[in-house]
């Protein structure tokens, strides 16, 4: 598809908003520049950004548990949620922290992508020790879709950890839930399982978050929030009900913000929008194949180099299904994500 030619005025008009743009950017930097020149703000000192609007962040002292609400210089580009950073702080007559400005960024240990509607990769959050993957017995889990976040996941290396929600509503027997989970286990993948519905449902999570940056992914509905909102319960979170028509979730977060738990050791927690179906349009099919854990000591060892894992003969992932080395439906599955990439 060719590309939109713009006529005179409208190139005109977008450079006109881009260079009113940089010169607001300009002088907020300058005024930053002449305050901290001025003394206007204190040493430099270590933080954390807990949320990102625009050109300002949440920002939390590594000495504090008050955020403060922060300017970003002109040439600190990118910054998002779990960034470690320095900044300086500026405080009023009485000594009370009032703003700051962050003047630098620390190198991160990873950082979590994801495709927005036009493919291109957009940050979520930075310095992430686990993904935890929600998923619940309502709205009904896909094993699809928990691949598609594996596949994500592994493919950003960072851990993935499956956390079943409201389990207050499995039947007695487990179903075909407990089957699924035990599949994944068998995978080397931790799961953990919770409810808001018992005083002691979140104790197996909260052993799992302590020490640990976690951020929550998983469709809407299944109850992010609501375990978000458990376990912090200082924290005024909104809640969106199941649609009764639907059984599927309404998306209530719009801004990632890091959260510290008072109730775990050292645990910090990211709550990214709620999102039904994780892109993966940014992964070509060897990095797919590879996100599937069970398949990595095979790839490479098919007859035919070009192989696609199709009809081949020598393919050594249908080899190992028929050998129930590999689950059918995982190897559906991974067909299942490569085909909806091919169709992207």
């Amino acid at each position: 598809m060719s590309k939109r030619k713009l006529s005179r005025q409208q190139r005109w008009r977008i450079e006109k908003i881009q260079a009113e743009r940089s010169r607001r950017a300009e002088q907020r930097d300058a005024k930053d520049s002449h305050k901290l020149a001025a003394g206007e703000y204190g040493p430099e000192r270590p933080g954390r950004v807990i949320a990102h609007y625009g050109r300002t962040l949440d920002v939390q002292g590594d000495d504090s548990a008050a955020s403060v609400r922060c300017h970003l210089r002109a040439n600190l580009e990118g910054l998002v949620t779990g960034d470690r950073i320095t900044w300086r702080a500026a405080q009023d007559a009485e000594g009370n922290v009032v703003e700051g400005v962050v003047v630098a960024r620390s190198e991160r240990d990873n950082v979590l992508e994801r495709p927005d509607a036009r493919g291109q990769l957009k940050p979520v959050a930075a310095n992430i020790d686990q993904i935890l993957i929600v998923f619940a017995v309502e709205p009904a889990p896909h094993p699809n879709l928990i691949d598609r976040y594996l596949v994500a996941a592994e493919a950003t290396g960072i851990a993935p950890v499956l956390v079943l929600n409201k389990i207050d509503l499995l039947p007695e027997s487990g179903g075909e839930l407990r089957a699924l989970l035990a599949r994944y286990e068998a995978l080397g993948y931790p799961v953990v399982a919770t409810t808001t519905a018992r005083e002691a449902g979140l104790d197996d999570l909260l052993a799992r978050l302590a020490g640990r940056t976690s951020v929550f992914v998983g469709q809407s509905g299944v109850g992010k929030s609501s375990l978000i909102d458990r376990l912090l319960p200082d924290e005024s979170l909104r809640i969106g009900a199941l649609s009764k028509d639907s059984r599927k979730g309404t998306h209530t977060t719009t801004t990632a913000r890091l959260y510290r738990l008072p109730s775990a050791d050292a645990a910090e927690l990211i709550d990214s929008p709620g999102i039904r179906e994780f892109g993966l349009m940014h992964l070509d099919e060897q990095q797919v194949a590879e996100g599937f854990i069970e398949f990595r000591d095979l790839l490479g060892r098919c007859r035919f180099r070009d192989c696609r894992h199709r009809q081949e003969p020598g393919c050594a992932l249908l080899e190992a299904v028929e050998r129930g080395e590999i689950h059918p439906e995982r190897f559906a599955s991974f067909r299942h994500i490569v085909d909806s990439l091919n169709e992207t």
